[in-house]
């Protein structure tokens, strides 16, 4: 017997997210009709949606253009880390160890899957850091194939569009340090490798 209509297209809308298959997809559904607390999913998701939008600046994820961390004047202008999602400024934050801006990619480079440099912020990076003139930029990608895939991808575009990069005349481009685990993802790395790796940060 099939599902009611409804149930169908809840089980079909949990199958659309990334990793989320036909029977994880049923588990969820079912739990949500056991459950009369997390049927608040559907106030959060619009709440999400709703509220949360991009800085104009950073490209970043938050309720307000610019976010409060570029509207933060105590933080350092010379140095600006480049991350592939938000959740990578998040891990940076909690860590504690940096204390320059931010530009978010919003992605990472993976022709294979689709992903192109049109899908990236490339073209507000290359702007911003040809108005605001950082002393270094850090690459701090995933140190996986795809992590370098997209620091080769930024780093070549940086020199394209700022031919003195590296040197005297453009900013500093710098990868985190190679201490990071490979296949390791930036946002569940403990506190001192993050403090490790951006101390021990090399040119690229």
């Amino acid at each position: 017997m099939a599902y009611p209509a409804a149930l169908e297209a809840l089980v079909d809308a949990f199958e659309r997210f990334p990793g989320i298959g036909r029977r994880t997809a049923e588990r969820l559904a079912f739990h949500i009709l056991r459950d009369p607390s997390s049927r608040g999913l559907s106030r959060a998701i619009e709440e999400a949606v709703t509220r949360a939008q991009r800085c104009g600046r950073c490209c970043n994820v938050a309720e307000s253009d610019p976010c409060p961390l570029c509207a933060d004047p105590d933080r350092d202008d010379s140095l600006l880390c480049v991350v592939e999602e938000p959740r990578h400024v998040e891990a940076m934050e909690r860590s504690g160890a940096f204390k320059g801006r931010y530009h978010v990619l919003m992605g990472s480079y993976n022709p294979a899957e689709g992903s192109e440099p049109r899908h990236l912020t490339l073209e507000q990076l290359l702007r911003r850091v040809g108005e605001e003139r950082p002393r270094e930029v850090i690459l701090a990608t995933d140190p996986d194939q795809e992590g370098e895939a997209t620091a080769q991808l930024v780093s070549e575009a940086l020199r394209s569009g700022h031919p003195g990069a590296s040197s005297e005349s453009g900013p500093r481009i710098t990868r985190l340090a190679r201490g990071l685990p490979a296949g390791s993802a930036i946002e569940y790395l403990h506190r001192g490798v993050l403090e490790d790796a951006l101390a021990g940060r090399r040119p690229v």
